[in-house]
């Protein structure tokens, strides 16, 4: 379930305008065609293909654990295993994403709403290990399969903090949505947004193979170590709902 923003929105490192910061060296936006070296681009149909084949491998794979999931969450609280959340795709278009259900049926109703900390008490006990293992993301294969997502890229956000951002953080959203990307592996929760959205901004930039690769590797460590869950009530993001 995403945090739950509050405050005013966060602005990328630099003036007040969001400018560019020293990490990322150029605008982003529409910067998914060319890397700053000139670094080698997966074509938009190699990449999809890519998603298709390994989200449908997946998918199989994992339909057992998945199977059992839904069993143990049926089993220990009522409501539908599947929850449903309204998040921004490519170019600003929303999308339903899936998850297997965490918490408590409403909980978006219930207390901190949408914001989550790592005692919350909507989350139950099987959905503390779905998440702790990302077992709760697996479903998003579905909306890779379905052309809403990709394996890596910026992680999808609710279409009222897009509505926050600055001209330049809208660049994160030149691209699809992935399950998995450089700011997940580079500190996931635990960063400010703004700083998440510069990661985001730079792997757009440079975005390659090479760099898919590494992500991947980085997640396969990530969530065999559960790190990084949660950052605090809001989940790091300084914006309101």
């Amino acid at each position: 379930m995403a945090p739950r923003p509050r405050g005013r929105p966060p602005r990328a490192p630099g003036d007040g305008r969001g400018t560019i910061s020293a990490r990322v060296g150029a605008d982003a936006r529409g910067s998914g065609r060319r890397g700053r070296a000139g670094a080698p681009i997966v074509r938009p149909v190699i990449r999809r293909a890519l998603d298709i084949a390994v989200s449908s491998l997946l998918l199989a794979l994992s339909a057992p654990v998945v199977a059992a999931a839904m069993v143990a969450i049926r089993l220990e609280s009522r409501g539908p295993v599947i929850y449903r959340q309204r998040r921004a795709g490519r170019d600003g278009h929303p999308f339903d994403m899936l998850k297997l259900r965490t918490m408590v049926d409403g909980a978006e109703r219930i207390g901190a709403g949408l914001a989550v900390d790592a005692n919350d008490p909507r989350i139950t006990r099987v959905g503390s290990f779905l998440r702790r293992t990302s077992i709760d993301e697996l479903p998003n294969l579905l909306n890779v399969l379905r052309g809403e997502m990709s394996l890596i890229g910026p992680r999808p956000t609710l279409p009222v903090q897009v509505q926050q951002y600055t001209d330049r953080q809208r660049g994160r959203l030149s691209i699809r949505p992935g399950i998995t990307g450089w700011a997940q592996v580079n500190g996931r929760a635990s960063l400010p947004w703004a700083e998440r959205i510069e990661l985001d901004l730079y792997y757009i930039e440079h975005r390659s193979l090479a760099l898919d690769l590494r992500i991947l590797r980085r997640t396969v460590a990530m969530v065999l170590g559960g790190e990084d869950l949660y950052k605090g009530p809001a989940g790091g993001w300084e914006g309101e709902l």
